[in-house]
């Protein structure tokens, strides 16, 4: 066992901690870092794994962040494959899970999420993927060859794309979700059925408005039940229905939780020295109230404010993050509050969707979601933020 001493120390080697060990070095050279990750991969992009990595747009060493020189020069020592079982608040201390004691004087926790479980008969068959990291792309990629099939469950953003992905790589899909159209927590019913019908004539099976009840092995694959009566046999089942924040240290070191563990404008918990960033943190978004953001553009840019934040910048956190999907040609790039609950009006043309989404609640824009428009964030964020009165007739054409 050891025992050393960080002035800085970072839990969770993905985005957020990486980006917040570069946030630390831009406001202090020196003070040592340690950052501890479970994965035994160096810190990388994570929407590749369901998007370019599988379109041939970009290689498994290209989504990697930095190489273990970066590290090294920046005086960032590195603990991969290492998982933290406690966090003495009082102490400044963490432990991890093979007894080896650090202390801090800054803490950030980054853990990310773990993906839900499909609670059902044989939902924890060995091989039922719950894609969520570079090792489940490998073992994935490693399985999905040409001609093979795949039940993909879940209609939301990872299976969406992991539907599109694995159609485009020649493998017979079949996607399943409850609900009447493609990612219908965000997409109105317009959009949502448009997409639904398109992964259609692209040759996904698509059983909207059904469940699985239960999976069995059925020779090499599986065969899965569902709701409606329906017998699913495939290759690969790929579950993608959403994560779970890790927040089990932050409860047990006593931090406030919710949600996510709650955080101030800082971005720091209910213990000062003690900070949150990226999908874990529950934090108050200027106009928007507290929300929690499973999205890479978060990740980034709260990870490095809040390093910023934990070397003294003392800068509270007000950017309004974007996130973006590629559903084979249809692709879209969104920011703010995008909600299919929320009164929708489309900016589009027509017949291929091409346009922009605004989202509304009364006559205050909380969203915009540009259809195959791009580079166009920064203008709709800065709509967003005006906070003015809008009616369906101003919008038109706010945004080309």
């Amino acid at each position: 066992m050891t025992s050393q001493s960080y002035r800085y120390l970072i839990v969770g080697a993905g985005l957020a901690g990486a980006a917040a060990a570069e946030g630390i070095r831009q406001v202090d050279q020196q003070g040592r870092i340690l950052l501890v990750g479970a994965e035994t991969d160096l810190p990388y992009d994570r929407p590749p794994l369901s998007k370019q990595l599988w379109t041939g747009g970009k290689t498994v060493a290209e989504i990697v962040l930095h190489d273990e020189m970066f590290y090294k020069t920046s005086a960032v020592d590195l603990r991969l494959g290492t998982k933290v079982a406690q966090i003495d608040a009082a102490a400044h201390t963490i432990r991890d899970s093979e007894g080896n004691v650090y202390g801090y004087e800054r803490l950030l926790l980054a853990t990310g999420g773990a993906p839900r479980r499909l609670s059902i008969p044989g939902g924890d068959l060995d091989g039922i993927s719950y894609y969520r990291t570079l090792h489940d792309y490998r073992a994935l990629r490693g399985a999905a060859g040409e001609g093979k099939s795949a039940l993909v469950v879940g209609g939301g953003f990872i299976g969406s794309e992991m539907a599109a992905s694995l159609r485009t790589n020649k493998l017979a899909v079949t996607m399943i979700f409850p609900s009447p159209w493609l990612v219908s927590r965000v997409f109105p019913e317009s959009l949502g059925r448009y997409l639904t019908e398109q992964y259609r004539a692209k040759g996904v099976e698509v059983l909207d408005g059904d469940v699985p009840l239960s999976i069995r092995r059925d020779g090499g694959g599986y065969l899965t039940r569902t709701r409606a009566g329906r017998e699913v046999r495939t290759d690969l089942v790929v579950a993608g229905i959403g994560i779970t924040p890790n927040i089990s240290l932050a409860e047990s070191a006593g931090l406030s939780t919710g949600n996510g563990v709650i955080v101030n404008e800082f971005l720091q918990t209910s213990a000062p020295d003690i900070y949150a960033a990226g999908d874990i943190a529950l934090f108050p978004a200027a106009g928007f109230g507290p929300r929690r953001m499973e999205h890479w553009d978060n990740a980034v840019s709260q990870g490095k404010h809040a390093g910023r934040n934990m070397a003294g910048a003392r800068e509270p956190f007000t950017y309004i993050p974007f996130f973006f999907s590629d559903l084979f040609e249809f692709g879209y790039e969104a920011v703010g509050d995008i909600d299919s609950r929320l009164t929708t009006f489309a900016d589009w043309q027509e017949e291929n969707r091409t346009g922009v989404v605004y989202y509304l609640d009364g006559d205050r824009l909380r969203g915009a979601m540009m259809c195959n428009v791009w580079g166009k964030v920064d203008e709709a964020r800065a709509l967003i933020q005006k906070a003015q009165p809008v009616s369906a007739a101003s919008l038109r054409g706010a945004i080309q």
